[in-house]
């Protein structure tokens, strides 16, 4: 009866990590958090510490220890602490998946709520795409850009991203040849939704996502492959062409940031200035913002001087300047450079770059390329949608921030958890997988 009692409690919890992700920060760190805390109790009850002995747990301890070290050496080492330690949360929760998902009663429930949720969101993307008000009634503060739940920040399209091949390919391993041209239809909807919108960086790694993972999808043959990509790319291109935003977003916009602005070269830029001058051991985590910014309002201050601008020239907040600074100096004030690998050097160097590199081609990449017979179409599209993540040059959000890294952390999961070759709790350090 405690065991019954047990799963229910845990199969709630799992079943909201979508929705509390939608609710906001706060809500899914507290779910997380019951999560790491009440498995931690039960782990000690039941006195299981096998996983222990499974070298991809221990590549996870490396990565914490890093962290760690990573806050000693950070510029300000109380933001580091703020940022690192509490990825330990992380780790449990990964731990925490495998014990579960080995269960198959117990992941499919869970990835069928996961569904319903996704889908949700995705229609109503299209409802905020006709109506200009989502199901709630809310408008979006972005004029045509659609906010869904997310109230004022655009991040829907990452989100549906993030889920959207977790859930088709347990939808192919569920279902198999039975169901293949309903659960297409379903890949459609949320490729589309997630296209509406407007997000072009999400609108291009899911593009590539869905795309990858069916040129690894076994039971279409090689001429259906090229026809549904094909088709694919007409059907995307029609959907363009249909709205004037998303022509302007697509079109006109990238060209624009690509050949005229080019605001992310600019930001790339600065993350690069930042990691000349700390190449080692880069400036630590979250300590980006810091260095860019009182290195932006120093070379900013020395333009006023010469160029005889008023010292009110920046903003209330001290990140804004004019034109003509903003294009002169060679920092560039944000909170990342919004790119991974730029992000990476800037904040953790060389050394902390091959570290984090190496772990996530262990975890992920070696598996992917030399197991594929092995792997199942869950954790194909797993890991298609974390190497999609070191895309180059594609912009993108802060690796490290507590929302994307928990969507790494749900993927690299169920990556592992969801089968029974690669599962923590199922394998060992021995096994031939890890090595």
């Amino acid at each position: 009866m405690f065991v019954k009692y047990i799963n229910y409690y845990f199969l709630i919890l799992f079943s909201l990590v979508p929705l509390t992700l939608i609710l906001g920060s706060t809500v899914s760190l507290i779910n997380i958090l019951l999560i790491d805390i009440s498995f931690l109790f039960l782990i000690f009850y039941l006195r299981d510490f096998s996983f222990f002995k499974n070298r991809s747990f221990q590549y996870l301890l490396v990565f914490y220890i890093y962290l760690i070290f990573n806050t000693l050496i950070s510029e300000d080492q109380l933001i580091g602490i703020s940022r690192n330690l509490g990825f330990i949360r992380i780790i449990i929760f990964f731990v925490a998946v495998n014990y579960f998902f080995r269960k198959e009663t117990f992941s499919q429930n869970v990835l069928f709520f996961w569904i319903v949720t996704i889908f949700i969101v995705s229609i109503d993307v299209y409802i905020e795409s006709f109506t200009g008000k989502n199901i709630l009634g809310f408008e979006s503060p972005f004029r045509e850009r659609i906010v869904s739940f997310f109230k004022d920040e655009p991040i829907v399209g990452g989100y549906l991203n993030a889920f959207y091949l977790i859930l088709i390919g347990f939808l192919h391993s569920k279902f198999g040849e039975k169901k293949k041209n309903i659960i297409l239809l379903f890949s459609i909807i949320i490729l589309l939704s997630i296209l509406l919108t407007g997000e072009r960086s999400n609108s291009i790694k899911a593009i590539l996502g869905i795309f990858l993972f069916y040129i690894f999808f076994r039971e279409y043959l090689i001429k259906y492959k090229i026809y549904l990509t094909i088709g694919g790319l007409l059907i995307l291109i029609s959907i363009i062409f249909s709205s004037d935003y998303l022509k302007l977003r697509y079109f006109h916009q990238m060209k624009r940031l690509v050949l005229d602005d080019k605001v992310y070269f600019d930001q790339y830029k600065s993350g690069y200035e930042v990691f000349k001058e700390y190449q080692f051991f880069g400036v630590g985590n979250k300590n980006y913002r810091i260095v860019s910014c009182s290195k932006f309002k120093e070379e900013a201050n020395k333009w006023i001087d010469i160029i005889g601008k008023p010292s009110d020239v920046f903003g209330q907040d001290g990140y804004e300047a004019d034109f003509f600074i903003k294009n002169y100096v060679k920092y560039r004030c944000n909170t990342h450079p919004h790119q991974i690998f730029f992000e990476l050097l800037a904040e953790h160097g060389i050394f902390g770059s091959i570290i984090l590199l190496y772990l996530i081609y262990k975890l992920i990449l070696s598996n992917l390329l030399f197991r594929y017979q092995d792997l199942n179409y869950i954790q194909i599209g797993c890991g298609i949608y974390i190497v999609l993540i070191f895309l180059p040059l594609i912009p993108g959000g802060s690796f490290f921030t507590d929302y994307s890294i928990t969507i790494f952390a749900i993927n690299l999961a169920i990556f592992y958890a969801s089968n029974s070759k690669f599962n923590i709790f199922l394998t060992t350090k021995k096994d031939k997988i890890n090595n």
